[in-house]
């Protein structure tokens, strides 16, 4: 008896046993969490971070789409009170790029802090690898300001689950070629720079999402 009926239930286990933890053919979706270096202000949208990203995931044979979750103008406060409804059940990855506009109002590094910290420890709540692009603050703020405000990403260095890259405009900051008349947002070509180099990062970012 109890033979007929595991023989009998056996394809189901079989198949319940080769079912992944994503549906076949369906990629594997990263939330790109930012201000407007995510979003892509003066931008065509295929030319934004998050889009210009995707491609060149696509280009390396990677399924994977990312949503492009920036909103131009928000501290990292203001992020922070969004990513309840920015996390659709599809979401195995998360980009958090905030703090620039922090920065650019000269606001308080520890509330910045707070704000990123709160992110983080949701993200990790729900078990969801989460990367990290650091920013810093203009010059003229003072050393005592830009020391205190680069500490707000350090924080997350070598967590668990949380992957840090220092600079989001590591190699494209202050170039005119690479930025807009504005000094402060990437043209196109200057995202292609970005994505470049944060590569690995994200990379390893999918790593953690497919374990």
């Amino acid at each position: 008896m109890f033979r007929r009926s595991f023989l009998a239930a056996l394809p189901l286990v079989l198949a319940l046993a080769a079912t992944p933890a994503r549906a076949a053919g369906e990629p594997l979706t990263i939330l790109a969490l930012g201000d407007s270096l995510t979003a892509g202000l003066g931008l065509e949208q295929n030319e934004a971070f998050p889009a210009k990203l995707e491609q060149a995931l696509k280009a390396k044979g990677l399924d994977v789409k990312v949503i492009n979750a920036g909103v131009s103008g928000d501290t990292a406060v203001q992020g922070a009170a969004r990513l309840d409804w920015s996390l659709t059940d599809d979401v195995k990855a998360v980009i958090v790029e905030l703090g620039a506009n922090d920065a650019l109002r000269g606001l308080d590094p520890a509330q910045a802090g707070a704000a990123l910290k709160e992110i983080v420890g949701k993200l990790q709540a729900k078990k969801l690898p989460v990367l990290v692009a650091g920013m810093r603050s203009p010059p003229n703020l003072g050393p005592d300001y830009g020391k205190n405000f680069e500490a707000i990403y350090a924080q997350f260095a070598g967590q668990e689950g949380v992957l840090l890259y220092p600079f989001f405009l590591d190699g494209v900051a202050a170039d005119p070629k690479l930025n807009q008349q504005d000094g402060m947002h990437p043209t196109a070509a200057g995202v292609d720079v970005i994505v470049a180099r944060m590569m690995p990062q994200v990379e390893a970012l999918i790593a953690m999402a497919k374990k």
